[in-house]
């Protein structure tokens, strides 16, 4: 089982989750309309381009925005969970050790006292946005069984990689649920609210050219974040 995941499961996850991802941006950008979007974006690219990395760049800052500044608690769960769920992937040395048998190479690697730190902020963080979920009527209203499946699932290799870690019960086991539900967030990512891991950045490009050329823009007014 261990060789399955490890191997070809692997491979065809990552697979799944790259050329899902390709087709996502593609059908993003072919979805823009010309009349609305795009001739404006090619008339003035320059313009465009200040645009949608303002937009990008403040928006990963936390409180960078007057929306993340509006909601201060919700904004530190937020960047916690998200800043743990994208360095513990790339930057622990577990993972950087079967990225460069699979791949060849790898990353900056983290100290295992920091991944043990990103790991409860994430699971803390998680644990607010979820509450959040429940209390909030204007947020529980509009969550369906699709973003709990998603919570769920994003959560599960947080658990897993925990019991891992701590060698609690079987590890063999733990290890292998832990890999495969990393897989299964892959396969997962274009088919779910997941691929704002990707499209968030087409998104926020998209939205800073169009506030940076046509809304105020090209009379040098301050964009409406």
């Amino acid at each position: 089982m261990h060789a399955l995941l490890t191997g070809p499961f692997f491979y065809g996850s990552f697979g799944i989750c790259v050329i899902g991802m390709i087709v996502r941006f593609y059908q993003y950008f072919n979805g823009l309309s010309w009349q609305l979007d795009r001739v404006a974006y090619k008339q003035y690219p320059a313009m465009g381009f200040r645009g949608a990395v303002r937009s990008i760049y403040k928006w990963l800052i936390p409180y960078g925005t007057y929306g993340w500044r509006s909601q201060p608690v919700m904004t530190a769960a937020f960047f916690g969970f998200h800043i743990a769920v994208v360095c513990l992937p790339l930057f622990l040395l577990g993972h950087n050790v079967f990225l460069k048998e699979k791949f060849g190479f790898s990353l900056f690697t983290i100290t295992t006292p920091v991944a043990d730190f990103l790991t409860w902020m994430a699971l803390v963080s998680l644990a607010f946005l979820i509450l959040r979920r429940l209390i909030l009527p204007e947020v529980r209203i509009m969550t369906d069984k699709k973003d709990w499946g998603v919570l769920i699932l994003s959560l599960a290799p947080l658990v897993t990689g925990l019991l891992t870690r701590y060698q609690i019960g079987d590890y063999l086991f733990w290890l292998n649920a832990h890999i495969l539900t990393g897989e299964l967030v892959l396969v997962a990512i274009p088919f779910t609210k997941l691929s704002h891991v990707f499209l968030f950045f087409a998104s926020r490009a998209q939205l800073g050219m169009d506030f940076g050329i046509k809304r105020g823009g090209l009379k040098g007014s301050k964009m409406a974040w």
